[in-house]
């Protein structure tokens, strides 16, 4: 999903197992559409047609990346923002495609692997701000 919670394939209007040339042409139609210069002169479209041409060249620039396309297939697409670096973005194109492996290989769903994994990170971010204490650890630390 995008960041206004549309679905990529479906705002250009092509099915998941589209090809690099069919979402190229699919981007093109839908840009041509919805492009802000062709409704200027109907106030009440241009608004919807800034924000759909807007739509239309987000999801294109995912879909038309083979990697962000595998970040995004994968979920986790949510999860890369705007500064980070491409060793980031490396990493979790190498964790999609083990994801895709392991589900493939032991019968576990994308979905599970997934969660599995927002798990960890929200576990490793309690930890990180302090939230996640050992009882364990204290009660040695009181008595020793």
């Amino acid at each position: 999903m995008s960041k206004a919670g549309t679905c990529y394939y479906s705002v250009l209007g092509v099915c998941k197992q589209a090809s690099a040339s069919e979402i190229r042409d699919a981007y093109r139609r839908q840009a041509l559409k919805w492009h802000p210069d062709r409704w200027m002169k109907n106030p009440k479209v241009s608004g919807e047609a800034k924000k759909r041409f807007q739509q239309i060249q987000e999801a294109y620039s995912v879909l038309s990346d083979k990697g962000k396309r595998k970040i995004y297939d994968a979920g986790l697409l949510g999860l890369l923002t705007d500064d980070d670096d491409e060793g980031f973005v490396n990493f979790m194109q190498e964790m999609a495609l083990m994801m895709q492996n392991v589900s493939s290989q032991e019968g576990y769903s994308l979905e599970d692997l997934q969660g599995s994994l927002m798990s960890m990170m929200a576990e490793d971010e309690r930890r990180k701000f302090g939230f996640d204490w050992d009882s364990s650890a204290k009660k040695r630390a009181r008595f020793s």
